[in-house]
This record gives C-alpha cells, structure tokens and sequence, in this order.
C-alpha cells in the first residue's frame, strides 16, 4: 500500500501539489475570516469548583464577568480622589462605555466603587463588561477598549489591562521562535546533505506542514477551550517531527538514487520503507497522546489534540507531499559526487541471468551469508546518500569504533549510563504540582503590571478572588436570611480571608453568591489551604441542617481541583501510555523482551527530563538565564502532557535504531556485531534528527510564557538525552549483554501476533536496461516476513 501511495504521487506531482495548495488556501483563508481563538479557562467536570462556576452563571452580569483596567500613578503623582482626576477617569470610562462589545463601565467614583479605590489614593480600576466571554476578546476588542482611555491618559495615569483584556494584549507571535528553530535546522541540514537544495526541502515540507496544523489548531478552537499554549506546542513538536521524518525519507531516497534506481520506484521504495517508519512513528506519538483521555478533562483533550493534530499532518505530508516533490526534484537532490552519472553507471551493469543466493540459507557459503540483501541496512543509505567517500568515511568510521568501544565496555558504560539517568531523575521525585499566576508572567507584560498594581494597593488575593456559592433548597428572603448570614459571618471570621463580599441573591432566589478576597495571592499554597479549610469545615458548619449545598470556586480553587483530578488519573494514564508504546514495540520486531526495554529505557529519560524541569523551575537553578525571576510552580498537566509527548517521540529513535540492528542480526545472528552495525549506521542521522529537534525546541524559549518555556527545556532535555545516553550507552549495552536474548519470541506469543513490517518489502536491485535477461526473484512480503521471524530461541 505504501509502495503503491508513494508511486501514485510520483507520477502525478503537479496534482498533488495542487490539492496541497489548495488545502494551504483554505485553511488559511478559514482562519483568516474566523480567527483563531484561544481561552485559559478550565473546565474540570463534576469537579467542586465547576459546580460553583455553573452557579455563579446563573446570576445577572455580562458575558466577559467583570474585567479590571487598572489606573495608577506614582508616589508623587496626583491622587485619583483629586477632581481633575476624577473627571480624566470618567470621561474615560464614559469612552470606554461607548467601545464596541462594552455593554457596562463600573467606576470608582459610584455607590459601589469603594472597594475599587486603594487607600493611599493612587491605585484604582474600572470594572468592564463586555458582551463576549472571555474566551472571545481578541487582541483587536482589547486595543480598541484600552484606546478609549485616552482622557485618563492625557491626565498622567497609567493605564494597564488586567484579567482577560490582559491575556489578549499579551498575545504575542512565535514567529521569531519558528525563525531561529528553521535556521539552526537549515545548517544542520546542509552540513548533513551537503547540498542546499537538498537541505531546503525537509524545511519547505515542515513550514507546509506546520501552516497547515496551526490552521486547523485554530479552527478548532472555535468548537473546543483550547489554551494559547497548545498551538505554541503544536507548532514545537510539528516543526521537529515534520523535518525529521523528511530527512528520514530524504536520506533513504538519496540511497535510492545512488543505486541507480529510476526517480519513480525510487519515490515508491522510499514511502513504503522510510515512510512507512515514518507513520509508525507519527501513528506512536498520537496513540500516546491519546492516552490523555483518561485523565477526563477538556483541557487535557486540547493540550493532546494540538500536537496531535500536527504530528498526523506532518505523516501526511511525508506520505503524499514530499514524494510528488521527490519527483519534481529527482536527481537534484543526490549527493554531489554521485546523482545522475552514479545512477545511469549502476543502470548499466548487467543484471544476473538467475536468482541471486538467498543469505538467510544456511546452506549458503559464508560470504553470501555476509553480503547485504535487498532490505538496505540504514547505514547503507547515509553512506550512499552522502557521497564521497572523503566525508562520510571517517565519520563512518569513527561511528563504527565509538560503537565498537562501547560494545566490548558493556557493563563499564551500562552502570556509567544509569548513574547518569539517576542523578538527572532525583530532583523529580521532589516534583509538586502547583498554579501559575499573572505574577509569573514576564515583567513589562499588562497581566503581569495589573497583578503587581493591583496586589500591591490591595492586597495579593485582590488577583484571585474565591467564589462561594450556596444553594439553597427554598428561596432565601434576603441577605438577612437565617441560612444566609451564616455563611457570610462564617467566611468573615475564618483566617486567611482578607475581604468578604456582600451575598448576591439570584433572581431564583436559591443561589447566593460571595466574593471572598483571601490575605494571599492566587498562586499561593496558603491559598489552596484556604480552599481546602472552607470545603473542609467552615461551610459545612455553618450550613448543618439547612438542607444547602456550598461549592468553593474561582482560579486558585480550579487549578487545585486540575491537579488533584491529574494526580489521581497520572498512574492510569502513565500505564496506559507505557503498554501502548510497548505493544507498538512488539508488533514491530516481534520481540517481548527489546519492546519491555524499550519502555524502561523511555520511563528512565522521562524521569530524568522531570528532574531536569524540577531544577530549573520548582527550584529556581538558572531561572534567571531564561528570563524568569525565580522559581515558578509547575502545573500538572505539563509533566502529563510532556511523558506523553515524550514517549511518543522517543519511538522514532528506537525504531531507527533497533531497525537496523535487527537487519544486520537477521544476515548473520551475530548479536554484538548487530548492534555495532545499527549503532554505526543510525549514528550520522538520529544525531541529525536529534540536534534539529534540540534547536527547535530551545528556540521557544525566547517566549514569555512559563508554560512554553517549561516545554522547551523538558522536551530538549529529553531528546538531548534520549539521542545520546539512552540511544548511544543504555540501549548498545543492554541489547549486547542481553545477547540472542533480545530476539527471543514464545511460539505462542508468535501464532497469535499479527505480522507488521514497518521496515517494508525488501527492495530490488535497480533494472538493467541494457540486458533483457530475466530479473531475479524477488521473495514475496509474506515469505520475507517469515524468514525474518524464523529467530532462534536463547
């Protein structure tokens, strides 16, 4: 099917590249007419604090809740309470009132505005409504809301956006990030390739693919809350994955063509090898981020369906984009030394006039038994892709000794490895989920100068008030009411609680309402504690034998419900993800015991990337270097979402790698030597891959947000580490130790196993045009399948 894919869009590349044009337009053009849309609500069903928002909602108010724009001046700066002030503030907000979507302007100044006024007079904030929610101010609404402020401006107050009017001025693009991530990878590339054409197209492929996923990312926020993070991951991980893969089938081709095979079966042999891994890989990643849907949360099925939805793209485009190029570009994209002249001198040698020896036979004379066969090892098409002898030989060579060396230290560098891996993983096991806040975003951001404004005239919990909610079973007479007042005495005396707002009775008359401003910040563990008392035992309390129903909301209350919701579904989740990944293993190479290591090889550079996360940001080691002020807390769903991610992209190193050393066990069962040949021919392009995915990564790191720069540096780590310990040390000396144990298979397991050849069909030797003498055979897909499995038992 693979074979037959990639030929089909071989031989008709324009069509291809028109429905691909035609896709780029459109979902180009969808977005821009319908934006992309973005939200940091959390929903968290069946959760307290859900249950207090969907009560809070059932009270009049607008769509947006009310939305601070926050008006300051200096020390010795005039007082807002003077009256040219106050009349430079309501000529605003008479302005502001008029801005399109405003449908209410709250000042200082009115029956309730008092709480809206510091106390030393410099610091107060108009509360804005608007008939969008949150989820819908875009930058544009923001600007126009903030502009009408210009006569407090001209006045000498400062006037900052906070709340969700903040989050929309703070948008910012990530081009520059894409930018540096594509140079670094347009160098490596060249230096790998060795021809720039050769080296721009994984990079036309993964911007194609990429403009493409963040499309759809976009539209799809529009039916589902999708943070502002998860496009930026989307574009981190689509990027990496969708110029790897190319350069996965690149180099393949390149082999391909220096073989002397014609463009057309080049293109087909190249998608039904090199893409076929390549979609096992893509197909890996999105079945491990799949496994995210146990943890039962919208924001979870977002933050796995935004890389998701770009891995799938970037397969796509591996499998119908980048061969309709291949064959546009054809011999331009071989090595230097080699190309056309290479090709047509291998076209020209006389094909064999009977079936070549079989070197699976044990029958067969040792140096059959030792010569290649039609399934190229990998090594073969770096080698033959990158030309000249004078470059590839000694970086050949030096793989092959560093390989060497390893295999005969096995324990030296087993024990060295795991040590390693060790000291990395310890900071995890200290590793606590917390909740970011407007103060942990970059200094000079609106989110960050209202937090800072406002929590410093009125005190931290003014940026993240609580919501209580009652319900009751009987319409309440008033605020006086028995089972009313209390609950507001109770909230009043209960320590930790700065402020407590007047009860607002819904038009029902059974819901009630408190806002409840703590002494501590929203992003405060105190907070969280305070949560927890007033579930606890104050509203019990204070509601015994009343027949009502109190719920604790609001941000700090959310974020708390997320992360005990995350921890209690993590194990489920972790186990789920680890049998995927491990039974994918296992339909591969049809091995229990290298699919078992794998997946203890992967949880092992998991943990080590969380201690690297753990250091960097729980503790604050050089947080400074990126930006940051200090240690910031780290929310659940980013370990969740990065073991996820993490475990899906190791696949594709492993499946090169253990590939490879399979072919080379299956030609002559000498196990040390198959993994010194694996190890030796997938040196020069994991390492490739590897570095473009590094510099990818840490390229969004330049982003302001702490959520994306938690990303880049576990992500990084983890490949940096999974490219080099684990796939240089950990696995060579594992698999050498293991020996023929490796390949071991239980004849029951192998009856009931389905047959998956990701490596595809052996290929056959280029046709000789100058000969008419009978090809040789070629073994079937079934019969090579079976002897590939027919593997000694230990």
């Amino acid at each position: 099917m693979f074979f037959a894919l990639g030929r089909w869009c071989a031989r008709r590349p324009v069509r291809v590249l028109a429905v691909w044009a035609a896709v780029v337009i459109a979902v180009v053009a969808a977005v821009a007419l319908h934006g992309r849309v973005t939200t940091e609500a959390v929903v968290i069903p069946g959760s307290d604090s859900q249950a207090a928002r969907d009560a809070a909602e059932t009270l009049p108010g607008p769509a947006s809740g009310n939305q601070p724009i926050v008006l300051h001046t200096t020390p010795d700066g005039p007082e807002l309470t003077s009256a040219t002030a106050r009349r430079a503030v309501e000529a605003a907000a008479a302005d502001v009132a008029a801005a399109d979507h405003v449908v209410a302007v709250a000042t200082p100044y009115g029956p309730s505005g008092g709480a809206a006024m510091s106390a030393d007079g410099h610091t107060a904030y108009l509360s804005v409504g608007l008939d969008v929610t949150g989820r819908d101010i875009t930058p544009e609404i923001s600007e126009a809301v903030l502009s009408a402020a210009e006569p407090a401006r001209r006045a000498g107050i400062e006037v900052t956006a906070g709340g969700d009017l903040a989050a929309a001025v703070d948008k910012r693009s990530t081009a520059h990030s894409e930018l540096i991530g594509l140079a670094a990878a347009a160098v490596i590339l060249f230096l790998a390739l060795r021809r720039i054409l050769a080296a721009g197209l994984p990079l036309l492929v993964g911007v194609l693919g990429l403009v493409v996923s963040l499309s759809v990312i976009g539209l799809v926020g529009h039916l589902l809350d999708m943070p502002s993070s998860g496009a930026t991951i989307a574009a981190m991980i689509g990027l990496g994955v969708g110029i790897d893969y190319t350069l996965f089938c690149l180099t393949r081709f390149r082999g391909l063509l220096a073989q002397g095979h014609e463009v057309p079966e080049a293109v087909g042999h190249t998608t039904a090898s090199a893409g076929k891994a390549a979609a096992f890989a893509g197909g890996a990643v999105a079945a491990a981020l799949a496994g995210l849907a146990l943890g039962g949360l919208p924001l979870l099925y977002a933050l796995a369906l935004a890389p998701g939805i770009a891995v799938l793209v970037a397969v796509l485009a591996a499998l119908t984009l980048l061969p309709a190029l291949l064959a546009l570009l054809g011999h331009r994209l071989g090595h230097r030394t080699g190309g056309r002249r290479e090709g047509r001198r291998a076209q020209a040698r006389p094909a064999a006039t009977r079936p070549a020896p079989d070197p699976a036979d044990p029958t067969a004379s040792p140096a059959v038994r030792s010569a290649p066969t039609g399934a190229e090892h990998v090594e073969d098409d770096i080698e033959d892709s990158e030309g000249a002898a004078d470059v590839t030989e000694p970086a050949h060579a030096r793989a092959r000794r560093f390989a060497a060396h390893v295999a005969d230290r096995p324990w030296r560098y087993l024990l060295a490895s795991l040590v390693l891996l060790a000291v990395l993983a310890a900071p995890a096991a200290r590793l606590t989920f917390g909740q970011l806040d407007a103060g942990d975003k970059a200094a000079g951001t609106a989110s960050r100068t209202a937090y800072e404004q406002l929590a410093e005239a009125f005190g931290p919990g003014a940026n993240g008030p609580v919501q209580v909610t009652e319900t009751l079973p009987t319409a309440a007479e008033g605020p006086s009411d028995h089972r009313v007042a209390p609950v507001t005495e109770a909230l009043a005396r209960t320590p930790g609680i700065e402020a407590v707002g007047p009860a607002r009775i819904g038009p029902d008359g059974r819901t009630v309402l408190w806002q409840v401003t703590p002494t501590t910040g929203p992003g405060d563990r105190r907070t969280v504690a305070l949560v927890e008392q007033l579930r606890g035992t104050t509203l019990p309390e204070a509601t015994a034998g009343t027949g009502a129903a109190t719920h604790v909301g609001g941000p700090t209350a959310a974020q708390a419900d997320l992360n005990a919701r995350l921890a209690d579904r993590m194990p489920a989740i972790i186990a789920t993800v680890v049998l995927v990944a491990g039974l994918l293993l296992l339909l591969a190479f049809r091995a229990p015991v290298v699919a078992a290591k794998a997946a203890a090889m992967n949880l092992i550079s998991v943990a080590a990337s969380y201690g690297v996360l753990t250091a960097v940001f729980q503790w604050g080691w050089g947080a400074d270097l990126l930006g940051l002020d200090g240690p910031v807390p780290i929310p659940g769903y980013v370990p969740l979402l990065m073991f996820a991610v993490l475990f899906g992209l190791s696949m594709d190193y492993e499946v090169f790698l253990l590939t490879s050393v399979r072919e080379s066990y299956l030609r002559h069962r000498d196990n040390r030597r198959a993994v010194v040949d694996g190890l030796t021919g997938t040196a020069g392009i994991i390492s490739s891959a590897a570095l473009i995915m590094l510099c990818v990564f840490l390229s969004y790191l330049l982003s302001e947000d702490p959520v994306v720069k938690m990303f880049g540096i576990g992500l990084a780590a983890a490949v940096a580490l999974d490219a080099t310990v684990v796939r240089g040390l950990l696995v060579p000396t594992s698999m050498v130790l293991l020996g023929s144990r490796n390949w071991w298979l239980p004849a029951w397991l192998d009856r009931i196993l389905p047959r998956v050849d990701i490596e595809g069909t052996p290929t056959p030797a280029p046709r000789a045009r100058a000969c008419t003498a009978k090809p040789a055979a070629q073994p079937s897909e079934a019969d090579a399948g079976s002897r590939a499995d027919r593997l000694p038992a230990p």
